[in-house]
């Protein structure tokens, strides 16, 4: 294990302390913003401002990275974000948070993709696979760690915000101080959406989906877990236990998956995830509600995964890399929406109407999936792929998945087109 973490061990220290100041500052805001007064719409909104950032920032990141490299590419956007993170607490406005999220999320993403290029160019192909796992177990657990940061001081100090921002800036020690070689920047690939639905639509309609869901589950379950009658310290109990269950659940999943119909397992994780959000909403504050969203986060953490299995299964291999680059984009456009939709329901129902909500999205999935096991039969391209247990980060990532074709980082033809076929 020694031999695989030492020569990445600056960038998984990095990534750490990244995530660690990121999952505190995202579920402070709302926290903050509920003391502040802010209605659920409008923190539903502020929340979406991450994920269009996180959009832009996709296509931002590699031109700045070109420019001036990956360490300063790093070290701009970690400044960029630490800042963002003080001026929350410097400028207490609802539509200057809007813009500081947008401004946050282009950061962040430029940040996971410095990262996650540098990583998989430091890995051999054949351990591609080993430290995609580890670096998702880095993802989970400094995400869960950061939440019982909360309970340091209240949300209406600075003190909670400073810590954030000292967070993001720390993880630009390891990395400055790194002596690995930076990497170059390969082009980034292109598919053919249009043609990837009619190829894989159960696929695209699971990652759309599950970002309308859990978009508004990291944007808006701190805020339900607030109104629900949750002090600080139970709203990062709430999310650890989330984050926790999407951790330890998918793996059994995913192995369950890799060995019967894909489409099947992916039909019996939603419904059990369904009727848990309807439990949820029927819950009071206490232990059975977060032992309901345990299993919650355990199920819908493991949707995007089986959809980016199912779509694989479905590929030949040189499409892989742009067929997941587009199943990334169609789940970060449902990101967007999900925390709005979602504040706005709160707005007028109130709290309880956020596991509605999950259980209405997720019931639209179920329904798409009955219809296709019924009525389609989906057509499998090669063997089975392997299920990899994954947080939405940057389309890099996607290059250190086992199944992705070793080249695949200097190959130009993989872009999805009708000679292909």
């Amino acid at each position: 294990m020694w031999s695989l973490i030492a020569p990445i061990g600056s960038l998984l220290s990095g990534v750490a302390l990244l995530l660690l100041g990121n999952g505190l500052l995202n579920t402070l805001l709302t926290l903050r913003g509920v003391a502040e007064g802010y209605s659920t719409g409008m923190l539903g909104l502020i929340m979406s401002g991450y994920f269009v950032g996180f959009l832009l920032g996709t296509w931002l990141a590699i031109p700045l990275v070109r420019r001036v490299g990956h360490i300063r590419a790093f070290a701009f956007c970690a400044a960029l974000a630490a800042i963002c993170a003080l001026l929350h607490v410097l400028l207490v406005d609802p539509w200057v948070w809007l813009g500081l999220r947008v401004l946050y999320g282009l950061a962040l993403v430029s940040l996971y993709m410095v990262i996650e290029s540098w990583l998989n160019a430091q890995v051999a192909n054949d351990r591609r696979g080993q430290v995609f796992a580890l670096y998702m177990a880095v993802n989970l657990g400094a995400l869960a760690a950061a939440q019982q940061l909360l309970g340091l001081a209240s949300p209406s100090d600075f003190i909670l915000f400073v810590l954030a921002a000292m967070l993001i800036s720390a993880a630009l020690m390891p990395i400055t101080l790194t002596r690995q070689l930076q990497p170059s920047i390969p082009d980034t690939l292109h598919s053919n959406l249009r043609q990837l639905v009619g190829i894989a639509p159960l696929a695209i309609a699971a990652a759309g989906l599950s970002g309308l869901a859990l978009g508004a589950f990291w944007g808006m379950a701190p805020v339900y877990a607030s109104l629900s009658g949750f002090d600080a310290g139970g709203v990062g109990l709430l999310m650890s236990s989330a984050i926790l269950g999407g951790a330890l659940l998918q793996w059994p999943i995913g192995h369950y998956s890799d060995r019967h119909d894909r489409r099947l397992v992916l039909l019996w994780v939603v419904l059990l995830a369904m009727l848990v959000a309807v439990l949820m909403s029927l819950l009071p504050a206490g232990r059975a509600l977060l032992g309901s969203i345990f299993l919650f986060g355990g199920l819908s953490f493991a949707i995007y995964p089986i959809a980016v299995a199912q779509l694989i299964d479905q590929l030949h291999r040189d499409e892989i890399l742009a067929g997941s680059g587009s199943l990334l984009l169609v789940n970060g456009i449902g990101s967007v929406g999900g925390p709005l939709l979602a504040g706005m329901l709160m707005q007028h129902f109130g709290a309880q109407a956020l596991p509605l909500y999950f259980a209405a999205v997720l019931g639209l999935l179920a329904a798409y999936t009955w219809y296709r096991l019924r009525h389609v039969s989906d057509l499998v391209s090669g063997e089975h792929a392997h299920f990899m247990p994954m947080l939405r980060t940057s389309h890099t990532v996607l290059e250190l998945m086992p199944d992705a074709p070793p080249a695949a980082a200097d190959d130009r033809a993989a872009a999805l087109a009708p000679e292909s076929r």
